[in-house]
């Protein structure tokens, strides 16, 4: 696709958000979408194959949101395709025990340090459930979190939650009670003192420490080294459960995630993790496991109650079932490299335009802060240029390359990248660089 005005791109995509905001709330079912940090208008998509997204006004993208992640393999892998609409022939649910989600258990628990796993339906619902179960089995209340950390729309969790609300200026959410936060600690992320000093002070009562295992909702930020490893030991030393949220990186950092990146060398693991996107294959579902004893707490084994009608669907389990055996170390190696090259592509292009800037990544994840200082936390995160970003980010798009729509997120990559596929992104990067140095230039 050639450069092209706003206008004849999003003509249809532009009456189809009239029609939406009509019957929903800002016309998006997630408000990231809604392009309001970057403006101009939303791109409803009509169909994904590979690597590339197809929109209702017929332009084609390279695409590197990749659903926020799930798609490791790209859109409409033959292999998911098949489980899936061999899944569905047999009936979409049941209400029962279904031997996919046996299977599907047991691929997680053998890339995992986890013993056990309970399948749910939404990153949400996963790290929501495991902080129940966590303060069931401690008999505590308090709960710490980090700056810029997201867990999900849970109430306890949504206070300083990053890419979402950072996204659309929104230091906190109205319908979410003092009470609910009350019991929640929020540090500035790496920052090891300000962990110690909240443990001193209030070790007896906290329940659980939750992080993201390398937080991609401020951009990718990676743990200092040890940071993982220390917050796993001070969890233990005071009685706390540690739980590490992989939602994200979980089975899309490495094959084992971020935990296999850190963990895995290091020799520790969490009490309790989350994880979703990639083990779903770009179905709706997620998971939350950990130590046999503290899952044994849940019902029907113990008195810490979940449930769902829609847990371990018998599709979307086959979906992550097939996701998770294709992905083998062909698909990591490949997603590296793709994610290697465009990073560098990056890095290259803002420097060549002398914009401030940070490529940051964790595995096969990165993002770009526009930005001159390392980002190791939230505070420095939102220094970063978000008038730049929107630059960039639409000549990016005008050129046929999807951005996530937010200086707060991560780019994905896929297995489905193609080298033609990698030209494309890099050929758009260097006038899009350009478009974010007028953008400062204009801001100063």
């Amino acid at each position: 696709m050639t450069a092209m005005t706003e206008v004849n791109v999003a003509q249809r995509s532009a009456q189809l958000l009239e029609r939406a905001r009509e019957v929903i709330p800002g016309g998006v079912n997630s408000p990231v979408r809604a392009f309001n940090s970057v403006g101009g208008t939303p791109r409803f998509m009509a169909r994904g194959m590979g690597a590339r997204l197809t929109d209702v006004d017929g332009c084609e993208y390279v695409d590197l949101v990749c659903s926020w992640g799930p798609m490791l393999l790209g859109h409409a892998h033959p292999g998911v395709e098949a489980a899936v609409i061999d899944a569905c022939r047999r009936g979409s649910s049941f209400g029962t025990p279904t031997e996919n989600e046996v299977l599907l258990a047991e691929e997680i628990v053998a890339r995992t340090p986890v013993d056990q796993v309970r399948l749910v339906s939404s990153g949400t619902e996963a790290t929501m459930s495991a902080i129940r179960l966590a303060r069931g089995f401690t008999g505590r209340e308090l709960i710490i979190k980090f700056a810029g950390c997201y867990h999900g729309h849970v109430d306890s969790l949504l206070a300083q939650a990053g890419s979402g609300l950072a996204t659309l200026g929104i230091p906190g959410t109205p319908g979410v009670p003092e009470a609910a936060t009350a019991a929640t600690i929020v540090l500035p992320y790496n920052d090891v003192s300000a962990v110690e000093a909240a443990f001193v002070e209030y070790g007896d009562q906290i329940a659980c420490l939750i992080t993201e295992a390398a937080p991609g909702n401020m951009g990718v930020v990676p743990p200092a080294p040890g940071f993982n490893e220390f917050l796993a030991q001070i969890c233990t030393r005071y009685g706390a459960l540690f739980i590490s949220d992989e939602v994200m990186t979980g089975f899309r950092a490495s094959r084992q995630g971020q935990w296999g990146l850190d963990g895995a060398t290091e020799g520790w693991r969490p009490d309790l993790m989350t994880f979703g996107k990639v083990m779903g294959g770009g179905f709706p579902a997620a998971a939350f496991g950990g130590r046999a004893d503290v899952m044994a707490m849940l019902a029907p084994l113990g008195p810490v109650y979940q449930a769902g009608t829609l847990s371990g669907n018998p599709v979307a389990s086959a979906a992550g079932l097939a996701t998770l055996r294709l992905a083998d170390d062909a698909v990591y190696e490949r997603v590296a490299q793709v994610s290697e090259a465009i990073a560098a592509g990056a890095e290259a292009a803002l420097t060549s335009a002398s914009v401030p800037h940070r490529v940051q990544r964790t595995g096969t994840m990165f993002s770009v802060f526009f930005t001159d200082q390392p980002v190791a936390n939230y505070a420095t995160a939102q220094t970063q240029s978000t008038g730049a970003f929107a630059a960039f980010f639409h000549s990016m798009l005008k050129q046929g390359v999807y951005l996530p729509p937010s200086a707060f997120e991560c780019w994905f990559t896929s297995a489905a990248h193609s080298d033609g596929d990698v030209d494309r992104v890099l050929a758009a990067l260097p006038s899009a660089a350009m478009a974010a140095a007028e953008a400062e230039g204009d801001a100063r």
